[in-house]
């Protein structure tokens, strides 16, 4: 079979030399937050789901006996919601004595029936959770509202999250705005970035790029991870700021520097092309191999290219081929292009066409008009699938 010369299906942030094969769109899961239209979400970073988690510290463990004493001593003597509170607290970290997740809830609904704020927020998350009590989305909510209502601002931003994601209550994207509104007033900085990705995808509040920038830099600025990785997508686009590559990289490298597998992937891609930073294929690699250690599809594809064309790294087809089926595991659609061609050609595998056919559709069935065209290509020649003129012309 005469194989026509390939285009490389090279992922990157922007069009290779004259918008040809390489050229590639940020698509929903390659973005920061669901449903990801527009700005970007790193894949490994944190979700909305982890985000509802208990972002509040462990009790100190000096002395971990005596403070059970002593807290087992006032509640014998007193209703004290804060020390209901702090008992709660030792049975749920193991303070003293072994964790008793149960017993944790049932002294923090103690405190909470109380009106003790940070005893409804540990019940919500118990609730949410199923740690001690079972899981009940609509108590959660409950004990969330009544700890937000009075300004605790983790138990603000994890209802904002409940409304965001319809858990034990009607889905109300304006509503989770508001309360992410709240907690971002109060300085948190995962609400300043999910409100920011709100602004910016004009879900619950009408879209407004500049905003999304701002708030976006707010939580960067304290460090949050995910708010470095959005603010340089925003600069690398020029969305809501100026085009600025240099500070695109700059923010990138800080989230790629706590181990955000997108942003490491944007870095690499950033030394890829020479944009914002001089040209560099081996800093492009390791990049690369940082996120595509992580999981990230489009680092394990252009980690795969890498390899494949000895960019960066010394060539090696088979260690290409490793990358490529990574990647195409994950529903890489370049990736699966990619390694049906590996198969195609025998270029670190054995050669074999029925394999090549079936990567090809693969890619194919998610509108890879490469893909198509290959495996049209083999349905007209017969090779790896019956001979089949109709289906080539498809």
């Amino acid at each position: 079979m005469s194989i026509p010369e390939r285009f490389g299906k090279y992922r990157i942030l922007k069009p290779l030399d004259g918008g040809a094969k390489g050229e590639v769109y940020l698509s929903e899961h390659e973005l920061l937050q669901a449903p990801q239209a527009a700005i970007p979400a790193p894949d490994a970073a944190v979700t909305r789901e982890s985000m509802t988690g208990d972002r509040t510290p462990a009790p100190s463990e000096e002395s971990p006996e005596e403070l059970l004493g002593a807290l087992t001593l006032a509640c014998a003597s007193s209703d004290e919601p804060e020390v209901l509170f702090r008992l709660g607290e030792c049975y749920e970290y193991g303070c003293g004595t072994g964790k008793d997740e149960k017993t944790a809830a049932a002294w923090y609904l103690k405190a909470a029936e109380q009106g003790y704020a940070a005893a409804q927020y540990k019940l919500g998350l118990m609730y949410k959770e199923g740690r001690g009590v079972l899981r009940d989305y609509a108590n959660a909510a409950e004990w969330f509202r009544k700890a937000a209502d009075q300004g605790h601002v983790n138990a603000q931003f994890s209802l904002g999250v409940m409304y965001d994601n319809g858990r034990g209550i009607e889905q109300d994207h304006k509503k989770a705005a508001e309360w992410f509104r709240k907690a971002a007033d109060q300085g948190d900085a995962d609400a300043q970035f999910y409100l920011g990705w709100m602004y910016g995808n004009g879900r619950g509040v009408e879209q407004d790029d500049k905003m999304a920038v701002s708030l976006y830099r707010k939580a960067a600025d304290q460090g949050h991870a995910n708010g470095q990785t959005n603010l340089g997508w925003m600069y690398d686009k020029g969305r809501g700021v100026e085009q600025d590559d240099k500070k695109a990289v700059e923010w990138y490298r800080k989230a790629a520097d706590q181990g955000v597998a997108y942003a490491q992937f944007c870095l690499g891609v950033m030394y890829d092309n020479g944009r914002g930073v001089k040209q560099d294929d081996k800093k492009a690699f390791e990049w690369y191999r940082k996120a595509a250690e992580q999981g990230n599809a489009d680092a394990q594809t252009n980690l795969g290219w890498m390899y494949e064309n000895g960019r960066g790294v010394e060539q090696d087809d088979k260690k290409a081929v490793e990358w490529y089926r990574k990647a195409a595991d994950q529903g890489d659609a370049d990736a699966q292009f990619n390694l049906g061609w590996m198969y195609e050609n025998g270029r670190g595998v054995e050669q074999d066409y029925k394999k090549a056919a079936e990567w090809y559709r693969k890619a194919a069935e998610q509108g890879d008009a490469d893909a198509q065209t290959n495996l049209g290509r083999m349905y007209r020649e017969g090779f790896g699938v019956p001979q089949d003129g109709a289906k080539a012309e498809e």
